[in-house]
């Protein structure tokens, strides 16, 4: 059984991110394991521009991206195992792993990072009814089909669900000359960037059909059309509305979901509303010595906010290492009126550091305030012109906020009426 005193699982963004900022903080006994043959995670895939605006002031493709974050781990000589699966991890720290060259190998760790991200919701999570025939993919995997291995997965194609894989998806398979006949939602409102509706459906003609959803899939052997129904306000297909699309293709973009089976075999606590961990402002999670960061946590919309969060778990975890550790007596922080969550959950009371909260909402809202109210005054208030479930929001305290929340005995996160 080998010792490392940090081992963090996933070598994507969130885990160069977490281990850079680490060895910076001053850890040098670092391992990072990934799965696939390569560094970078999911931005290997994503060849299309707009990543790195707000880290690097300047635009970039996402392999670009993870070369810079790449870059920096190589430059420090950070340990790094390919091709290696992790098969558990216990809540005593232990890792087991296994790969071709060192076959299976157990870890004993003083801390963990979860930097694990997240995976597509599949076909039999939403239950579509219809054949099973071929021509129905992941946003992703399309993704990674045509970006990675050279396959085109169809000519005339229905996206299922607006979230920014799927937008995106809509543009890529234009350019390669397929013809997306619809993108559809079944909310009334879009799960992705407003930028990306913009620029990868409106400036191409696409059509985005809210308040609608695929109600059968034809095809013998492949798809050969889709059904498509409008929904009523309890999302319920209205009958009578029903429209047949012919395509040979349907990509779903149906939500994403951290990837915590590994965090459920160490006894993480689990948010029902994220699907990520529980968490304190320090990354950690209730499992004593365990963070999480980026996409496993709460999924991002923009990988730069995963960047940053990552090296503020790697900076912490690297002072959990050397013995600094927060008090156990921690303020919770609740998410009401319109604030689906709040991550982080938890605050220590000790500590100077000022506070960054990060949410999303549970509806589109014109002309609010989004709040901090601590023991029934509002500490913090900025105005919004409109909100959305698509786009997350960032709150930053400064010293006296923050201070205010650590000394208070309930906390809460709401929207409020602008008057």
């Amino acid at each position: 059984m080998s010792v490392k005193n940090l081992i963090i699982i996933g070598g994507g963004p969130a885990g160069l991110a977490a281990a850079k900022s680490a060895y910076d903080a001053g850890e040098r006994d670092i391992l990072i394991l990934e799965r696939e043959d390569k560094l970078g995670g999911i931005l290997n895939q994503c060849i299309h521009n707009g990543f790195g605006l707000h880290t690097f002031k300047e635009e970039l493709t996402g392999p670009e991206y993870a070369a810079r974050y790449i870059d920096e781990v190589l430059k420090r000589g950070i340990e790094y195992k390919l091709g290696t699966t992790v098969l558990s991890i216990d809540k005593n720290k232990r890792v087991t792993c296994a790969n071709e060259t060192d076959g299976l190998q157990v870890y004993e760790a003083k801390a963990i990072i979860l930097a694990c991200g997240c995976r597509e919701r599949p076909r039999g999570a939403i239950n579509i009814a219809g054949c099973r025939t071929a021509g129905i993919f992941s946003a992703g995997t399309a993704q990674k089909l045509i970006n990675i291995d050279g396959y085109m997965p169809g000519k005339e194609v229905v996206i299922l669900g607006s979230g920014d894989i799927g937008l995106i998806m809509a543009r890529r398979m234009t350019f390669q000359g397929a013809k997306v006949k619809a993108v559809v939602e079944l909310m009334p409102y879009s799960s992705g960037l407003n930028r990306n509706i913009v620029q990868c459906l409106n400036d191409f003609d696409i059509p985005l059909m809210f308040s609608h959803t695929v109600v059968n899939i034809k095809g013998k052997g492949r798809v050969s059309s889709v059904v498509i129904a409008k929904v009523d306000e309890k999302l319920v297909p209205i009958k009578g509305t029903e429209q047949e699309i012919k395509c040979d293709t349907l990509l779903l973009s149906v939500g994403l979901l951290p990837e915590n089976e590994l965090s459920k075999m160490a006894d993480v606590k689990l948010s029902p509303v994220t699907g990520g961990a529980i968490v304190d402002d320090d990354m950690m999670t209730e499992t004593d010595g365990i963070f999480a960061c980026g996409n496993v946590l709460h999924v991002h919309d923009l990988v730069d906010f995963v960047s940053e969060e990552s090296e503020w778990a790697g900076k912490r975890a690297a002072a959990y290492i050397r013995g600094e550790k927060t008090s156990g007596d921690k303020v919770a922080i609740d998410a009401k009126d319109g604030v689906r969550y709040v991550v982080p959950q938890f605050v220590g009371r000790n500590g100077d550091e000022t506070l960054r909260l990060k949410m999303r909402v549970g509806n589109v809202y014109k002309d609010v305030k989004l709040c901090v109210v601590c023991d029934g005054e509002e500490v913090y208030a900025k105005k919004c012109r409109i909100v959305s479930p698509g786009e997350m929001e960032t709150i930053t305290l400064n010293e006296k906020q923050t201070r205010a929340l650590k000394n208070c005995k309930e906390a809460v996160v709401c929207l409020k009426a602008v008057k």
